[in-house]
């Protein structure tokens, strides 16, 4: 779908001839000598490299309709991650590739917003925050209680986070999906 850039917003994805992108943000130019023009901050919605890129006033530029479906996750399949859609109940077989990080917060039952262009996944929008498992870490050492020191946790979908001292083995704790960071016990 053919769209002025004079129409752009923040979140819509531009389909351009270097790929698919995101505007994260515009302005819009005027200055007391030539032609308008907007100024853009677009993100590759495939590999999430930021460019800047300056388009004339009311120039052409093709939307792209990004589907965006909530899925469950449901299993593993080889290399494989098996999604169900919510509403037709259609699976979807997503590569480690497609989930990028995702892949490292979703675990079984767990739902996600799973973005499509086409058949094509180009995101996954997750929550926020996430529960999981603490699957192995060293034990706390009674009386090492050094302020703010952290320890290496292994989590149930093999991720890696730094967690406090107290924190133990089969203890539940959220991880901000955004960061990748601890942020409280469950």
């Amino acid at each position: 779908m053919a769209l002025s850039t004079n129409d752009l917003k923040n979140g819509m994805t531009l389909n351009l001839p270097e790929g698919l992108f995101t505007v994260v943000e515009f302005q819009h130019v005027k200055p007391g000598k030539g032609g308008a023009f907007v100024r853009t901050k677009l993100k590759n919605a495939r590999s999430g490299a930021v460019l800047d890129r300056t388009f004339r006033a009311d120039e052409k530029v093709e939307q792209a309709m990004i589907d965006k479906r909530e899925m469950q996750y449901l299993y593993r399949d080889g290399e494989d991650y098996v999604f169900m859609d919510s509403t037709t109940y259609d699976q979807l077989h997503v590569s480690d590739q497609q989930l990028g990080s995702a892949a490292s917060f979703v675990k079984e039952g767990d739902s996600a917003v799973l973005q499509l262009f086409g058949t094509e996944i180009v995101g996954v929008d997750l929550p926020a925050a996430v529960e999981l498992t603490v699957t192995a870490t060293e034990p706390g050492v009674q009386g090492d209680r050094v302020s703010g020191a952290r320890k290496v946790a292994t989590l149930e979908t093999g991720l890696t986070v730094q967690v406090p001292l107290f924190v133990e083995q089969g203890e539940r704790i959220k991880v901000d999906t955004r960061t990748g960071e601890y942020i409280t016990r469950a």
